[in-house]
């Protein structure tokens, strides 16, 4: 049996992956940033000591703020990585590292395969794709990089629970419609990280987001549907009505072939997964009748 650490631990889909780790028994060691810090190349050193998979979910996530921190993004998002890997190929252990949609320019009009030419869009992107090239340089073997993107879950900020808690209190939402992506729920995720390990699947990068499509307003518009409200309240706009120091990618769709390759299944429709997600994610946003 597998005995997995796991930085970034205290996360939305850290804490549904140490979950799913102990459900099933496999020994795991959850890291939060006070547990370790990542950029501390010794503390990661004996961090990774006597563990056989490392997934490093520790991230800077603050996409505006990246645009005048670029140098603090990649210090965490590209030399963290970089050190885990350096340390997992001095113990043999194995490194999921999670990536993002960012890493592309989002002006496709298909879903991107993972060999799509990266060409990131944002300071957070670029510091994603250090990362990256980092483990899949150190860990050409025993290194995965995960890409995912739109995630929500139980236990964290995010679009679903965001929309949820604005429906408590406005009476109509204007949500952007030109923004493509797949809602992704974090326990979907944690259950595909596992299986890449379990599965003895090749190393290489791979695709973990929700199949299908839609839009940031369609997504919204669900929501409401879940909690039995009016989806007609959500108003259609677009990306100019929110213009924010990052330019965010238009098209985040991403393709799922890798998966198929190594026979295993890729992640369900998001409509279906936000359905199986409500009783937990939108559990205290529930109107009191429904």
């Amino acid at each position: 049996m597998a005995h997995w650490l796991v930085t970034g631990a205290a996360g939305m889909l850290g804490v549904d992956l140490i979950g799913a780790l102990r459900s099933r028994g496999e020994p795991v060691t959850a890291c939060t940033h006070a547990d370790l810090d990542i950029t501390d190349r010794d503390a990661v050193v004996a961090a990774v000591d006597g563990h056989d998979v490392v997934v490093n979910l520790a991230a800077w996530t603050a996409v505006d703020a990246a645009e005048t921190q670029e140098v603090e993004a990649t210090l965490v998002n590209g030399a963290g990585p970089a050190y885990l890997a350096q340390a997992c190929g001095r113990t043999g252990a194995r490194m999921i590292q999670l990536s993002t949609d960012y890493v592309f320019p989002g002006t496709a009009t298909e879903p991107y395969p993972e060999g799509a030419p990266t060409d990131p869009v944002n300071a957070y992107g670029r510091s994603k794709l250090a990362g990256e090239v980092a483990v899949r340089g150190a860990l050409p073997d025993r290194g995965y990089v995960v890409r995912t993107a739109w995630l929500y879950g139980a236990h964290g900020a995010n679009f679903v629970t965001t929309m949820a808690r604005l429906a408590q209190s406005q009476p109509t939402l204007a949500v952007v419609d030109d923004q493509h992506g797949q809602p992704t729920w974090t326990r979907d995720v944690a259950d595909t990280l596992i299986a890449l390990i379990s599965s003895g699947a090749p190393a290489g990068v791979y695709h973990a987001t929700s199949s299908g499509q839609t839009t940031w307003w369609d997504l919204a518009r669900a929501v409401f549907e879940e909690l039995g409200l009016d989806p007609d309240r959500v108003r259609r706009t677009d990306s100019s009505s929110f213009a924010r120091p990052a330019p965010r990618p238009s098209y985040s769709v991403l393709g799922h072939s890798a998966f198929e390759t190594a026979g295993l299944a890729p992640i369900r429709p998001w409509r279906e997964a936000l359905r199986d997600a409500a009783p937990s994610v939108l559990a205290q946003f529930r109107p009191s009748s429904a």
